[in-house]
């Protein structure tokens, strides 16, 4: 989708804003690739809460500036290609919508400006052991006594929780019923007695994913969102909006420019990295990939913004976005040969004459094994291609 003048005029403005706030530590971290703690993040939070852009895209009442689907997505991109560390979209792009779309007051009146203030980090119990893509097959039981829940079981590739305040989760209410029937949709304190998480720590080195064990924790039912049993529709309303941001365009930007940068540091066979045959069409074929991508994002904005259904057909998005990442990794990697053996850049940090490009080299391998989680997570390829089929096709 092309710019108009006015999107024009807004992009230019978070372009420089993130140019003039993002700080220079955080910017650093991210562009070679290492991981940015929880506390850098809470101080970029704070920044962006600030400036009222950390929920841009809420509703007025509840700290955001009621972007559009257009303006939110601009947003992502210059966040990526200035350097910024991706938000935590389960807190600011899951919970926080559905809370205002099917809180309670008093719900809403207790999460929503807690969220917007960037103090409130959310975690989202949906995958189990035995039902990640087939989600309605959970097991995680929560039954009622009195005035609470009393919740047990467990959750797996639980992003971040053990940075956590609260999780968003599903959990299985009536046992008896259909399994989409049966569920409810319940916020958790991870504080509460019973809860034990437990890191999983990557090929990649990084502790990303967590299990989450609930051993009778107890939960008031005013923290059920909905009517008990019905919270399978809830959250099916997340998939849509999900869906097209996972389209990563922002992301896949930040990758093409570092892949550039590689290129342009390093020589092969007496010329530059860049051009080389191999490398050119290899960063060409991604670069038709990734123009493609937009440009079918945008007919999805332009629907979003009409008011109309994005439909089930998202899911091509997510498809050909998460690939997309993976293959600028490995292009990366390629492009770095020996110098993206190291497993991370704690050697490289450790040498005093050591750049940012020697560092993107000490941080290639762990960022292209975080990637091969991004066409699972969200839902795997092989789920897309079956929606796709199915709903879309009628195959």
């Amino acid at each position: 989708m092309r710019d108009t003048p006015e999107l024009s005029a807004f992009r230019s403005q978070i372009r420089s804003f993130v140019r003039e706030q993002l700080p220079a530590d955080i910017g650093q971290t991210v562009r070679e690739g290492r991981q940015v703690s929880r506390g850098r993040m809470q101080a970029w939070h704070t920044i962006l809460a600030k400036h009222g852009l950390l929920v841009p895209h809420w509703q007025a009442q509840w700290g955001g500036q009621g972007f559009s689907v257009a303006q939110q997505m601009v947003f992502d991109e210059e966040m990526a290609l200035g350097d910024a560390p991706e938000l935590n979209s389960i807190t600011f792009d899951m919970i926080g919508p559905v809370l205002q779309r099917y809180g309670s007051a008093q719900q809403q009146q207790r999460f929503l400006p807690a969220i917007a203030s960037g103090q409130q980090w959310w975690c989202q119990g949906y995958s189990e052991p035995n039902a990640g893509s087939d989600l309605a097959s959970l097991s995680t039981r929560a039954e009622r006594v009195d005035d609470h829940y009393r919740v047990t079981g467990s959750k797996i590739w639980t992003s971040y929780a053990q940075y956590a305040d609260w999780m968003f989760c599903l959990v299985r209410t009536d046992r008896q019923a259909r399994p989409q029937q049966g569920i409810s949709f319940l916020l958790i304190d991870m504080k509460s007695a019973g809860i034990t998480v437990r890191p999983i720590v990557g090929i990649h080195g990084w502790a990303v994913f967590n299990e989450v064990f609930l051993d009778q924790v107890e939960v008031p039912a005013s923290l059920r969102i909905g009517e008990e049993n019905q919270g399978w529709t809830i959250a099916k309303s997340l998939l849509e909006f999900e869906r097209l941001k996972l389209a990563r365009i922002g992301e896949n930007k930040r990758r093409r420019a570092r892949a550039l940068a590689v290129a342009h540091s390093r020589r092969e066979g007496g010329q530059p990295l860049a051009d080389r045959p191999w490398f050119r069409e290899r960063f060409a074929e991604l670069d038709c990939r990734l123009m493609a991508l937009e440009a079918n994002a945008g007919r999805f904005i332009e629907r979003a913004q009409a008011g109309e259904p994005i439909g089930a057909e998202v899911s091509m998005l997510k498809l050909r976005g998460s690939r997309l990442i993976q293959l600028w990794e490995e292009l990366i990697v390629d492009a770095l040969g020996p110098e993206a053996l190291p497993l991370n850049d704690a050697w490289l940090l450790s040498q005093t004459g050591a750049d940012t490009q020697d560092l993107i080299a000490g941080t290639a391998s762990s960022r292209r094994f975080l990637a091969r989680g991004f066409t699972i997570a969200g839902g795997s390829s092989e789920i897309q291609h079956n929606i796709l089929a199915k709903q879309v096709l009628a195959l």
